[in-house]
């Protein structure tokens, strides 16, 4: 049945049965493992598992272990992805509004909704057909949530937002806070610029735990369609975030900045804001970016960023200046010393 669902072809006992998965090196009989990094290949030789997925061009460099079936298909990274979806799609789905929930009268809830304990949907909100909303979740005042969306405890979603079809939302995260704008008064104080905008999340995407997404000043900020974020991250008011584009934990994006389409953010990358990013760009992780990218797919790497490998040599330069510095100073004293004698 697992080789049928995957399209994959068996080696082994065809009539292998399992009962759950595992990582392959704390495997035990009846669990189901895979292996596409090669640097786990070492563990699928002593393997207590049944039945593990490999890629159709693994070749086994030792002897497997007695009764591992193995599992092969194009690629063993999604094809495990997908066997954990349709295990995800087979769990019990949470049902029913609980008594202790809040639903304004004039907001809309589809059918199939769930909505946990202590959640609050506000004055006009729209909630899709299917959608979870978990204990203690805030749907504020116009917010419109779509079909299959899940907000987990905790999500925190301000008025007027938009949440697309499908788009998971981790616990702790806030969507549509202010953004941070405070214009300077001649007596040095702040004057606080009112932020009357939305924050737009198209279908599909998913965002982590402990993620703040800011409102626009005026306009929206969005995140567009099957991107994908990590925990801890922080995107400023009128940013764009292009279709498919994903992140990892604590990247920090200013205002107004636009991220193309498919780029892929290492964690602790900063972002300064009104720049362009532009399609498929890879940024290293720890990587300050200060202009504009403007070429397609290009690496960079560094703070302030850099293409890939002018990145690494000045990493790679910057861990040899104690001894420049050293030299420097030997130089100029026998620079001095040469002068002394003229």
């Amino acid at each position: 049945m697992i080789a049928g669902f995957l399209g994959g072809s068996v080696e082994g006992n065809k009539e292998a049965a399992v009962g759950s998965v595992a990582k392959i090196e704390e495997a035990k009989a009846g669990d189901l493992v895979f292996l596409s990094n090669p640097k786990y290949e070492e563990h699928i030789y002593r393997t207590g598992a049944t039945v593990a997925i490999v890629g159709r061009d693994f070749r086994a460099q030792q002897a497997l272990p007695e009764g591992l079936t193995l599992v092969r298909v194009d690629n063993a990274y999604q094809a495990f992805a997908s066997l954990l979806d349709l295990y995800v799609a087979n769990k019990p789905k949470k049902q029913g509004i609980s008594p202790l929930a809040f639903i304004h009268p004039t907001a809309t809830v589809g059918e199939g909704v769930y909505v946990g304990e202590y959640a609050v949907i506000g004055e006009g909100a729209t909630v899709g057909e299917g959608t979870e909303v978990w204990p203690q979740v805030y749907v504020g005042d116009r917010v419109r949530v779509g079909q299959g969306a899940k907000l987990y405890p905790g999500v925190k979603i301000y008025e007027d937002c938009v949440v697309g079809d499908r788009v998971t939302v981790h616990g702790g995260t806030v969507i549509g806070g202010d953004g941070f704008g405070f214009a300077p008064t001649e007596d040095g104080s702040f004057q606080k610029i009112p932020q009357i905008g939305n924050v737009v999340i198209e279908a599909d995407v998913e965002i982590g735990s402990n993620c703040t997404i800011d409102r626009a000043t005026m306009g929206s900020t969005r995140i567009c369609r099957g991107a994908k974020l990590d925990n801890l991250i922080q995107v400023a008011h009128n940013v764009v975030i292009g279709e498919n584009t994903v992140m990892a934990a604590q990247v920090g994006i200013a205002g107004s900045t636009k991220v193309g389409r498919n780029v892929m953010m290492g964690g602790q990358v900063g972002v300064v804001g009104h720049i362009a990013i532009a399609d498929g760009v890879k940024i290293g992780s720890q990587s300050g970016v200060s202009n504009n990218i403007p070429t397609p797919g290009v690496t960079v790497f560094g703070s302030p960023a850099y293409p890939g490998l002018e990145g690494h040599r000045i990493q790679a330069s910057v861990k040899q200046l104690p001894e420049l510095r050293k030299l420097v100073a030997e130089l100029q004293k026998q620079l001095r010393a040469l002068q002394e004698r003229k």
